[in-house]
């Protein structure tokens, strides 16, 4: 049958075979260097990495076409000997011993995620250092065995083919796991976008030149300099800059050493250097990327706590439009029994419509906030915002025997989310309400006041007769999850300065003997 002839996807499936096969071939090809007696032992192996996850991508399919891959790889890089089934049964060795190690990894890896995490880190470092060192003890010994390796070399070969392998392995592995996932492909494209990335590349090469040409004869003395660009490019830009540039400086330090035949530091033990800065690096990248989702998460643990604390405000918002809907449903109805079909009707059911796309609206802005956090900024009188916000606690007020204060409100506007700032300010009259009460001062006294600041800005201050803050409360009073208040969550000021943040405002608590928390906001127009 011909290739053309052949169904699509199983000609796409011959394409990733045959692929495989080449780039397999390449890599090998490629990194035979350095070789010990001629055999497949050199300081960097690469094209075990490639095999292994190519196996955990294909699965069964993929078991024997690595194994036979790694021993038609044997005969094409390094030719046929006379002897050619010695070299055929150390081939074997190495596709079994990889075959092995790939299927460990699949039933291990796979349900967990390849660096995800530090644990997923741990649980792909460990069987790739036991697994290729067991593979390198098996291999020394059969090629000792069928007599292409001279007896005193035995311990020779099983560190050199180990230190190859698990650099090899350790280093390109990840890189190849993410070019063969969607998710992970882009985000290394978004990270080789970045002008970041071009500053830890272009201060690689300038590390390598300050390590092997200024430092050239000095061994060690100045390779630490290495370390620089991975531990920039990991803390910067998580596990994709981490392999980036630990694929990169793996790659130049080869490199260079066949350039300059660099023989003053062995390359084994140049190997070693790159899998300890690879290894930083993926640990460093995977610290990084754990904070990254744990702050996401929290973000959205914030929203969800956010979007509770805004159904009060939402339902204060709704009864307006809701109570309007009702007025105007019994007008139509009464128009309606009456007979009533011209322009009366009509604008009762256009009022009903506005009503309701009213209510829509607020509904709605909730619902984004609710998923992204987003803002909706429109131009919001200063005076109606605190009137919706205090309404409530005017009748608080009443029933609790607090005195309420609130000073003549300046004729500005804010561009701002009136829903989200409205719950900053029953957030704020909420936290001081509560001191007030729970202070030992009389009369129990709540105030806020609003003025213009220079600069087109507007502080509202809300102070009340409680105890006030302590300097070491001051310092953790926007930390999530800290709470004065024994049943308090510790979420509302965390809320509030987001939001606040959000609307290019700050939000602090003073420290004093009365509880003062301050709000400034930038104007958008003022009247006075």
């Amino acid at each position: 049958m011909s290739f053309i002839a052949m169904p699509k996807p199983a000609f796409g499936l011959f394409l990733t075979h045959l692929g495989f096969v080449i780039a397999y071939i390449s890599l090998d090809a490629t990194s035979f260097i350095h070789s010990l007696h001629g055999l497949n032992i050199t300081p960097w192996n690469p094209a075990p990495a490639l095999g292994l996850v190519f196996l955990l991508r294909q699965g069964s399919v993929g078991r024997w076409l690595l194994a036979g891959t790694v021993m038609l790889s044997e005969f094409v890089v390094r030719g046929v000997p006379q002897a050619w089934w010695s070299s055929l049964l150390s081939a074997l060795v190495l596709a079994v011993g990889y075959v092995s190690l790939g299927e460990f990894l699949r039933k291990r890896l796979l349900p967990t995620g390849l660096l995800d995490d530090r644990v997923s880190l741990g649980k792909w470092l460990l069987p790739i250092a036991l697994g290729s060192f067991s593979i390198s003890l098996l291999y020394a010994s059969s090629l000792r065995v069928l007599g292409l390796l001279p007896p005193g070399d035995w311990l020779t070969a099983v560190i050199q083919f180990w230190v190859g392998d698990a650099v090899g392995i350790a280093v390109a592995m990840p890189l190849f796991w993410w070019l063969s996932d969607a998710r992970g492909l882009e985000l290394l494209k978004a990270a080789v976008r970045q002008w970041e990335t071009l500053g830890y590349v272009a201060l690689s090469f300038v590390a390598l030149w300050l390590a092997f040409d200024v430092g050239g004869q000095s061994g060690f003395k100045l390779f630490y300099l290495l370390f620089f660009p991975i531990v920039w490019a990991s803390a910067r830009q998580g596990m994709a800059g981490a392999i980036i540039s630990a694929s990169l400086l793996q790659i130049e330090v080869i490199a260079v050493v066949q350039y300059l035949d660099y023989t003053v530091v062995p390359l084994a033990e140049l190997q070693i250097l790159s899998l300890a800065m690879a290894l930083i690096g993926f640990y460093i990248a995977a610290v990084v990327d754990e904070q990254r989702r744990t702050s996401e998460e929290l973000k959205q643990s914030l929203r969800l706590a956010a979007a509770g604390e805004m159904a009060g405000a939402l339902a204060h918002e709704l009864n307006q439009p809701l109570t309007a809907l009702d007025a105007y449903a019994a007008a139509c109805r009464v128009l309606m029994d009456k007979g009533e079909s011209g322009d009366r009707l009509t604008l009762a059911i256009a009022g009903m419509l506005r009503e309701s796309e009213r209510a829509g609206i607020v509904v709605r802005r909730l619902r984004d906030f609710f998923r992204t956090g987003g803002t909706t900024l429109e131009v919001v009188s200063l005076a109606s915002l605190i009137h919706q916000a205090i309404a409530h606690y005017l009748e608080k007020a009443r029933q609790s025997d607090v005195r309420f204060e609130v000073s003549e409100i300046p004729e500005v506007t804010l561009m701002a989310d009136r829903l989200q700032l409205e719950l900053v300010l029953r957030n704020l009259l909420a936290n001081a309400f509560d001191a007030a009460l729970a202070g030992a001062r009389r009369p129990m006294v709540v105030t806020l006041t609003g003025r213009v600041l220079p600069g087109e800005r507007l502080q509202i201050t809300v102070e009340d007769t409680g105890k006030g803050l302590a300097s070491g409360e001051a310092a953790r009073l926007f930390e999530a999850f800290h709470s004065t208040k024994s049943s308090g969550l510790g979420l509302g000021l965390v809320i509030s300065k987001s939001i606040v943040e959000t609307h290019g405002g700050t939000l602090w608590g003073e420290v004093g003997d009365h509880g003062v928390f301050n709000l400034i906001l930038p104007l958008h127009e003022s009247r006075q």
